[in-house]
């Protein structure tokens, strides 16, 4: 079976995928529009130029890890210490590739480097509500494409309103429209708790992030949600049902190996 490059769907069922998956990203989209405006007035403020705040967008693609970039290169602090600290913040990517890896690993390289460029925290979301429900292996790219697609057009967007109209509108940045932001973590964290285990992981890691916020470079942000992973798998591991999981694979183990060591007798 051969796949399209990543380009524009044109087989009918693509295209309904990829406007099903740019349409049910939209309310991420109008979260993000207040941070990316705010982003955009900081920078046209701050010590950069403004092409060099689009070129950060078009080129990271990652919300928090821009702000974080942008309040490090005011204070002048060196490369190093720019790099290492956005990639602790953005760490949790890797998370989030774990999860969807299983419904991603039939797809060609050229799809998996798309998909993860695309991949942000709101994509995510849209993507795993679409991928939980089927199977690994069942689904093409297209939907993940058309959500992360959107939610990349829209970034650029607001970023640009930003850098030409916020500086019509000084203090925008203290006028809490980055709240809007928060909601829509809230809305991403909030559906998934589904069970004890998540609850639990996520209590652990809100409450550990929380205490420790002081930590330097946001280590103590992955410190915390390391932290709620390890809840989350302790308590997954502990189920009956995954015992008995656990259980009945090991028996068709020795099964399958009885039967492999018969047939070669």
């Amino acid at each position: 079976m051969t796949h399209p490059t990543p380009s524009r769907p044109t087989h009918p069922g693509h295209r309904k995928d990829f406007t099903a998956g740019a349409r049910d990203i939209i309310p991420m989209m109008v979260g993000a529009a207040p941070f990316g405006v705010i982003f955009g007035t900081l920078v046209a403020s701050g010590p950069l130029h403004p092409w060099h705040g689009q070129l950060m967008s078009l080129a990271v693609f990652a919300g928090s890890a821009q702000f974080i970039a942008l309040g490090l290169i005011a204070g002048h602090a060196s490369f190093a210490v720019i790099w290492a600290t956005t990639l602790v913040v953005n760490l949790r990517h890797v998370l989030y590739s774990a999860t969807l890896a299983p419904h991603v690993a039939h797809l060609p390289a050229r799809w998996r480097w798309v998909l993860g460029a695309l991949l942000t925290d709101e994509v995510f979301a849209v993507a795993w509500e679409h991928y939980r429900h089927r199977a690994p292996g069942t689904v093409g790219p297209h939907y993940f494409f058309g959500a992360g697609l959107a939610m990349y057009l829209n970034w650029q967007l607001w970023t640009v309103a930003g850098l030409l109209f916020g500086a019509a509108f000084p203090g925008l940045q203290s006028l809490g429209l980055d709240f809007a932001m928060v909601a829509t973590f809230i809305a991403i964290v909030v559906p998934q708790l589904v069970a004890l285990r998540y609850i639990a992981a996520a209590i652990t890691a809100g409450m550990l992030a929380f205490f420790w916020q002081a930590w330097p470079y946001k280590l103590g942000l992955l410190a915390a949600v390391f932290a709620g992973v390890a809840v989350g798998v302790l308590l997954s591991l502990s189920r009956p049902n995954s015992r008995r999981s656990r259980k009945t694979a090991q028996e068709h183990a020795r099964s399958n190996a009885r039967k492999t060591a018969g047939a070669s007798q």
